[in-house]
């Protein structure tokens, strides 16, 4: 068996992060994505993110139409800081530690890995699966060899799709009461304007 891991803040989670991680169950032959928002974000520390709660209703809608798409509430559940080689230890332990794990990340993020909490551990537990992020350059493996030993053989490139939607967009654009339709899914459209979310 070998899954998926789609792990981010998703606030909110939109059209890019499916057809990546559909894209990437399809190419690798995954068995199935799982999904995991954040609990207390270390990264995103520099400015406010909607309730753990309401982010992980969005992402059981959006996901909600693909069985092979699934929720996971590892890192809500757990307390303190998240990172990600404390969930990829506890997800193996779930699923089993003869299950293949590959860790869905774009660009930016590869190129960031030195700088996560034991790198090393991460690439040896899991494959990095690198999609493009538009305005970020292609991340050169061996440039990471050094706090990664081995990672260049641990790297997936898929080189499409390229979406030039974010997270970070969407808030903005319903900030100024724009339209987010086809940006997200329809059932987490609904979710934001029932819930009065990104408002000023």
């Amino acid at each position: 068996m070998q899954v998926g891991i789609m792990g981010g803040t998703f606030d909110p989670p939109h059209i890019a992060h499916l057809i990546i991680a559909e894209v990437a169950r399809v190419r690798l032959g995954l068995d199935k994505i799982v999904f995991i928002p954040s609990g207390d974000p270390w990264m995103k520390s520099d400015h406010v993110v909607t309730s753990a709660g309401k982010r992980v209703e969005m992402v059981g809608l959006a996901v909600s139409t693909n069985p092979a798409f699934s929720l996971s509430l590892i890192e809500v559940n757990r307390p303190g800081p998240t990172y990600s080689i404390d969930t990829i230890e506890q997800l193996s332990g779930e699923v089993g530690y003869d299950v293949g794990l590959f860790l869905l990340l774009g660009w930016d993020s590869v190129a960031d890995l030195p700088s996560w909490k034991a790198p090393y551990r991460i690439s040896k537990m899991a494959r990095i699966v690198a999609f493009p992020r538009p305005g970020f350059a292609r991340p050169d493996p061996a440039g990471l060899e050094t706090a990664m030993p081995g990672i260049a053989e641990r790297i997936i490139f898929i080189d499409e799709p390229s979406l030039s939607i974010s997270s970070t967009c969407i808030r903005q654009r319903v900030m100024e009461g724009k339209s987010v339709r086809y940006m997200v899914p329809d059932a987490v459209m609904q979710y934001i304007i029932e819930h009065n979310l990104y408002k000023a």
